[in-house]
């Protein structure tokens, strides 16, 4: 999934086995997305907050709440698609 949108509102970091950066996006009118953005792998979005446009590309799963993007870096074992982060013009993977 390769998307843009608007952070809604930022969580608190997944330190349960890899840690992750939690965040809300909304990315149309009635649609919202989680994006977990791993930190061990990616360097952490720095200064991230609500009202901030962000463009991703990651792996979707839908859920009943809207879905979630995952896979937003590289992939050091090179099984996945390379994902990303942009947020004020700076590429996070």
């Amino acid at each position: 999934m390769k998307a843009s949108g608007i952070v809604v509102r930022v969580l608190s970091d997944d330190l349960n086995g890899s840690h992750h950066q939690r965040f809300i996006v909304k990315v149309s009118a009635n649609k919202e997305v989680l994006v977990i953005h791993n930190i061990d792998i990616a360097r952490r979005i720095p200064n991230l907050k609500a009202g901030d446009k962000v463009e991703f590309s990651g792996h979707y799963i839908w859920n009943n709440q809207g879905g979630m993007v995952h896979w937003t870096h590289i992939d050091p074992h090179g099984e996945h698609n390379n994902g990303w982060i942009k947020h004020h013009g700076k590429i996070y993977q």
